[in-house]
């Protein structure tokens, strides 16, 4: 065994065992624990576990090489623009406002809002967008096995499911929210101290935020050389409507995970909501702000190390990374020498966009240790992620389906064993799907972005801010931003022989046209449909402004009956707080 293989293997069995004791110390024994830790998790330690979920193997893994290995760096910022922007809209637009509104999950908010229609609805879009995103992060679990333990993607991505299955059956949301601390505190250690060094030993300058700007220079003038488009180029691969479909459907999309939304339900209080995701911004930003550095400093090291060489003259970590089928050399003209020239920018080589991270510290030649510290760092974020994803489906078979649905009488236990069953149950499934992805890592995941964007995002926004959206109005919504978005990607795969689309328009971006063909269908109905109840208007109201009603503590508490929010009953007969602390409601 290789100081490489050894270093990563002492890495990963290390913070492993931290995440199974964080688990077990964390187990929990009621559904509040289970699905959102009890809504006690301190702000700070929110904020990391926010941005642990949030930050996938598509952030560590894939999307510092999508910037690097387009043809240049423009094409790939699409991903830093829409998921960095559609955080901060997720933070300021809808999460204060669902903490206050006061349930579990998102189809818990939709069943509540609208109907118990809609809430079945809401489930199966949840259940969609939480299977395609998951299977992005369990190809993530099987890459970094597969290159650095020498085991195939099919070993690598089990034992992932393994290590999932444990800590998030038995301590739900408690455990999860905890465990994503620490895949925290490793994924960034790991992404920043490579980010440093390789600044260092290329500029001189130890914040690559900053010797990324004198690198791009120097990229600018190798591509020229090479006879293609400068780095910084603008609208070569990627035209500027795709490029705004791309960015809105990834934008639109994080502001519609459910994932994600569901964290900030574990936060003390609605402030506590606030400032958990003020302190996930800046832990997001530490990761976001490097990967056009990492980018940049790969690509750089790529054209000089390997442009005009023989495979035989080829450093040590090209030939590690060919033998497992990750970078391919096409030798078109036949002449031995890797020509880098024209193509996409890496000429007559292929390199897979989810190695770059992962070899980046080889490429470097930075010491085995670091090596082992970054394969650790992208396996916290593939299995963060994939944590809270099975999190949001196994909450909603247990609670918004068997629950409220099937057996409104079940038990605590009872709730809970249904709950670990669904989990089990997804964590196959998404086994299977990592087995088998549809694409790369980044790739899948802005698919379930673009479905979440034509999903919950417009039936969200408008529960919160149009107290007169129906319940016919938000089915219908989803239905078609969740059809049209799904057949439109299923369409436009390759096998169908239909990858150009409908105007060139990318699949990784319809989920904005989704998205508004949802707002204009829902808004459409809602005008022609039974408006909510007076109380459930009254309660959006008071959603809406500072202060906690009588109204909004009585549903948060769950004290509002199923007739009181959709039935018959007038908004007069329930109590309204107007006392001077607290907002009167409007007459």
């Amino acid at each position: 065994m290789s100081s490489m293989q050894t270093w990563t293997l002492v890495f990963v069995v290390l913070t492993f065992g931290i995440y199974i004791y964080i688990a077990y110390a964390s187990r929990v024994k009621d559904t509040s624990g289970f699905y959102i830790a009890g809504g006690g998790i301190p702000s700070p330690a929110n904020g990391a576990a926010i941005a642990a979920d949030w930050m996938s193997a598509a952030s560590f893994i894939s999307m510092a090489g999508i910037v690097a290995f387009s043809s240049n760096g423009y094409g790939g910022s699409v991903y830093l623009m829409g998921w960095t922007g559609g955080y901060v809209l997720l933070a300021l637009l809808l999460a204060p406002y669902l903490r206050k509104f006061g349930k579990y999950t998102v189809p818990d908010f939709v069943g509540d809002r609208y109907s118990e229609t809609a809430r079945l609805v809401a489930v199966l879009c949840a259940v969609v967008v939480s299977f395609v995103y998951v299977a992005g992060q369990m190809a993530g679990v099987g890459l970094v096995f597969q290159r650095f333990l020498n085991v195939d993607t099919t070993t690598g991505t089990i034992i992932g499911m393994v290590i999932v299955f444990f800590y998030a059956v038995l301590g739900g949301m408690k455990g999860i929210t905890w465990t994503q601390v620490a895949q925290y505190t490793v994924l960034i250690t790991a992404y920043l101290i490579c980010a440093v060094a390789i600044s260092l030993q290329l500029t001189g300058i130890p914040v690559p935020q900053i010797g990324f700007g004198q690198i791009l220079t120097e990229l600018d003038g190798l591509q020229r050389d090479l006879g293609i488009e400068a780095y910084t180029e603008a609208f070569t691969d990627t035209s500027m409507l795709n490029m705004v479909l791309i960015t809105g459907a990834l934008m639109f999309g994080t502001a519609g995970l459910p994932h994600v939304i569901v964290r900030f339900y574990t936060a003390k209080s609605v402030r506590g909501a606030r400032y958990s995701a003020l302190w996930a911004l800046f832990f997001i930003s530490l990761l976001y702000t490097s990967a056009p550095a990492i980018g940049a400093f790969s690509k750089y090291n790529v054209i000089n190390q390997l442009s005009g060489t023989t495979e035989a003259e080829a450093p040590a970590w090209y030939q590690s990374w060919r033998d497992v089928g990750l970078i391919e050399f096409n030798d078109a003209n036949g002449d031995g020498v890797i020509d880098m020239a024209g193509g996409d920018g890496l000429g007559e080589l292929v390199i897979n966009n989810d190695i770059v991270v992962l070899a980046t510290p080889e490429i470097a030649g930075l010491p085995a240790p670091i090596v082992g510290l970054v394969a650790a760092g992208g396996l916290a974020a593939a299995l963060s992620t994939a944590s809270g994803l099975l999190l949001v489906i196994s909450s909603s078979v247990a609670n918004d389906l068997y629950y409220k649905k099937v057996n409104p009488q079940a038990s605590e236990a009872r709730q809970l064993l249904v709950g670990r069953t669904a989990m089990a149950g997804a964590i196959v499934v998404a086994g299977y799907l990592g087995i088998n992805p549809p694409g790369f890592v980044a790739q899948v995941v802005a698919l379930a972005f673009g479905l979440a964007a034509a999903s919950f995002f417009p039936i969200l926004v408008l529960g919160i801010f149009w107290k007169k959206c129906t319940a016919a109005g938000a089915v219908a919504g989803m239905a078609v931003g969740l059809g049209t978005t799904l057949a439109y990607q299923l369409w436009t795969i390759d096998i169908y022989g239909n990858a150009e689309g409908f105007f060139g328009i990318q699949e990784t971006g319809f989920g904005t046209i989704g998205m508004i063909l949802n707002f204009i269908v829902t808004i459409v109905v809602s005008q022609f449909t039974t408006p909510p109840t007076e109380v459930m208007q009254q309660l959006v109201e008071d959603v809406r402004y500072p202060g906690r009603t009588q109204l909004v503590a009585a549903h948060a508490t769950g004290a509002l009956e199923e007739d009181v929010l959709h039935g018959e009953r007038a908004a007069e007969d329930e109590p309204r707080d107007t006392g001077p602390d607290e907002r009167p409601g409007p007459g």
